[in-house]
């Protein structure tokens, strides 16, 4: 792991090496700086110390609670505060010392030592300890004095503040608590007032007292109405009336004017019977005293209604009636009277009765509901005893806020007056700045590179490459080095049978074929695409090394060149490509213009079609019925056709043709290969079930290997042809140190 990481810094330090002299050359310019300037002067320091401070008498509790709290509030920004430096500064400018707050804040420390640690009395401070430096002995003694009798005056005036504004605070509390008390005092007497008869009453046994009372006068009346109702009982029976008649028959027998009606009727009838012995019904003396004895009946009936007042107390008598009910002798009469009597004293106690049970009812809702209102009295008589705490207790706060005025002091006072001393500067060796810059700088240039190249996702080494492989479970069919050439006008292919680079994709046709096997159920792939994340990755020297291993094994192979995007790289194999499949190219891949497939020279099976590209539709020539039957019949021609794809972040052209081959080769490389695209391609093959993927190919690594003999020139070029194609195909670095070529080509 080390010597991966050595390995990968030093790429990094190639890489970015004139950022870390930037780096480093600052670094050590500034410590240059540093040691070059000249040794300050001496400066003197100036030092004393402040402690807490009480009053010699203290008789108020706010008192010794402003001063803790006046200590507590010792903090170095309330020691220079602004107002306090102002007027600092002032008291100075008269003595004739010139300064300014800022001069003062930044030359002053202050060291504040609580006591214990402040572990137990909170921040009660022990003491503290100010000292201010500055380039003159009386003027930084000066300073501090003025400085210490302004922090002491004015922790005094902030305590005479803060004991101010407590008075002010209760002064403003006070009315509020006054009225508060009173309408809970007030609330209380307007409930004593309309519920204390009854809570006193209750509580006095006169409530009871008249429930029992009233209990007992229903009783009574109940005995009473007994006797009644027995003696109107005998009474009705020797009558043989009820109340209602014994009082209709009393009112009639009294009235004197039934009493000469009924005498009337007895004389008419006297005569009547006497003359209807003699005299006909039709005599007119009959008729008349039967008349008379009909006008005699309806003035009985109507005086007897204008006598007891028709059916109030019992319905209209008839005439016999009235003159039987109005004949009592003097004896019932009485005994008549004395029953509607005792009828009318019985209705009187049976009202009696009824009021009594409503009063008494009332009574004992009362006394039910004693319990409440004696909590509802003690609920107010509490509130009254909370407002009136409440302002005592803003009453006491406030005579003792006043009479803590005698004893605010500051919090803090003198315990050891300034005290100065020089303090020598000390002189720095340049030698030793001049090597600790460089030490620093060394650190810092190396630190930028390693930080660049964590910032940078490129896969600078094949061990990266492989691990990222491995966790993505791709499968690696093969690593293939570097093929350096001597000149940069040969392409780096194997041409020559004894190349040492055979036996590498040799290797790789053979994993090639098992992982194809593997998945197609033991069937070997026919047609595969190679393509790569991004261009220069060496996807198209793969495939053309690829194809020459597989020919050389005895297998008629086929490169298709798939990226119509691009210029043919057929002259590499000494192939010259039609010039009018690019103004055709349904024409030519459909074979009207010439057969696309033509035979590698030098190499035994191997046959190529060269691109129709650059074509500006690719898509359109991919998806066409040309296309899909030249591809079937390449398949059918062919035991291996190699498709050499354009690369995967250029197009969506790759996947519109994989779905017509047997699997994806992915070709990567150290130093090109950045590391979130291969990532994120791996995922989408992952998670796409459409896609096979044979392997993956780590291209260009940095492991050792024989050069090719320069004196094998590619098919189809002389030596002295020069290649322009492929000089220009290569990156300018490439063409100064020959190695294998860019992804396109």
């Amino acid at each position: 792991m080390a010597a991966a990481f050595i390995k990968r810094y030093s790429m990094a330090l190639n890489r970015y090496k004139w950022v870390g002299l930037v780096g480093f050359l600052g670094v050590f310019g500034a410590s240059g700086f540093v040691a070059v300037q000249p040794t300050p002067p001496d400066t003197f320091r100036s030092e004393g110390i402040l402690v807490q401070n009480t009053p010699v008498v203290s008789f108020t509790a706010t008192g010794v609670q402003l001063q803790q709290e006046g200590q507590g509030i010792i903090t170095e920004d309330f020691l220079l505060a602004d107002v306090l430096l102002g007027e600092v500064v002032n008291q100075l400018s008269t003595q004739g010392v010139t300064v300014s707050p800022d001069d003062i804040r930044k030359n002053t420390t202050i060291k504040i030592d609580a006591r214990d640690g402040g572990r137990n009395r909170g921040n009660q401070l022990d003491r503290v300890t100010i000292g201010f430096n500055w380039d003159n002995r009386e003027e930084a003694e000066a300073i501090l004095s003025v400085l210490f009798q302004g922090m002491v005056e004015f922790s005094r005036i902030t305590n005479r503040s803060r004991l101010s504004n407590i008075v002010n605070a209760l002064d403003e509390r006070l009315p509020d608590a006054e009225g508060e008390l009173r309408a809970a005092e007030q609330a209380l007497e307007a409930y004593d007032r309309i519920e204390g008869p009854a809570i006193q009453a209750a509580l006095d046994g006169s409530l009871l007292g008249s429930i029992s009372g009233s209990q007992n006068q229903r009783r009574q009346n109940q005995v009473t109405l007994a006797g009644m109702d027995s003696e109107m009982e005998s009474l009705q029976a020797q009558l043989g009336l009820t109340p209602e008649q014994a009082y209709a028959s009393s009112a009639l027998s009294a009235d004197p004017i039934i009493a000469q009606l009924r005498s009337q009727i007895y004389q008419a009838e006297s005569q009547l019977q006497v003359l209807t012995q003699n005299l006909r019904e039709a005599h007119p003396t009959i008729i008349d005293l039967r008349q008379s004895l009909a006008a005699y009946d309806r003035l009985l009936r109507e005086r007897a209604r204008e006598v007891i007042g028709g059916g109030e107390l019992a319905p209209l008598p008839s005439g016999d009636v009235v003159r039987q009910d109005s004949s009592l002798d003097p004896a019932r009469a009485e005994l008549a009277n004395y029953l509607v009597a005792l009828k009318t004293q019985r209705d009187a106690l049976i009202r009696q009765q009824a009021l009594l049970a409503q009063s008494e009812a009332q009574l004992r809702e009362e006394y039910s509901s004693l319990p409440n209102k004696q909590l509802e009295r003690d609920r107010l008589a509490q509130q009254v005893g909370l407002k009136r705490a409440l302002y005592d207790q803003i009453q006491a706060k406030r005579i003792d806020a006043q009479a803590a005025e005698a004893e605010t002091v500051s919090s803090i006072t003198i315990a050891s007056p300034p005290a100065t001393r020089r303090i020598v500067a000390e002189s720095q060796n340049p030698v030793v700045v001049l090597l600790l810059g460089g030490m620093v700088g060394l650190v810092v240039g190396g630190g930028l590179v390693l930080l660049l190249d964590m910032l940078d996702g490129t896969m600078r080494t094949h061990e990266d490459l492989e691990k990222l492989l491995g966790d993505a479970e791709a499968p690696l069919l093969g690593i293939i080095p570097l093929i350096q050439t001597h000149s940069s006008h040969i392409p780096p292919l194997i041409l020559a049978p004894d190349s040492a680079y055979g036996d590498l994709y040799e290797r790789l046709r053979s994993n090639l074929y098992l992982a194809g096997a593997q998945l197609q159920a033991g069937k070997p792939p026919q047609m595969i695409m190679v393509t790569s994340t991004r261009d220069q990755e060496g996807k198209t020297i793969t495939a053309f090394n690829l194809a020459i291993a597989a020919a050389r094994a005895g297998r008629r192979t086929l490169i298709l060149e798939a990226d119509l995007r691009s210029h043919s790289q057929a002259r590499l194999l000494g192939i010259t490509p039609d010039e009018q499949a690019i103004l055709e190219p349904l024409r030519y891949y459909g074979g009207y213009l010439s057969d696309p497939v033509q035979m590698v020279p030098g190499v035994e099976n191997l046959y190529i079609a060269p691109s129709a590209g650059p074509q500006r539709n690719a898509p359109m020539v991919i998806d066409s019925s040309e296309m899909i039957r030249f591809l079937a019949d390449a398949q059918a021609r062919f035991d291996l056709v190699i498709l050499d794809a354009p690369h995967l972040t250029g197009s969506n052209d790759t996947m519109l043709l994989q779905g017509r081959t047997d699997g994806i080769v992915l070709v990567t490389r150290p130093q090109l290969t950045e590391k979130p695209v291969l990532q994120t391609v791996l995922e989408q093959f992952e998670e796409s079930e459409d896609i096979r993927v044979l392997g993956t190919v780590i291209n260009g690594a940095d492991i050792p290997i024989q050069t090719v003999d320069p004196t094998d020139p590619p098919v189809g070029y002389p030596p002295s042809s020069g290649h322009p194609e492929v000089e220009e195909s290569y990156p300018p670095e490439q063409q100064r140190v020959p190695v294998m070529g860019p992804v396109d080509f």
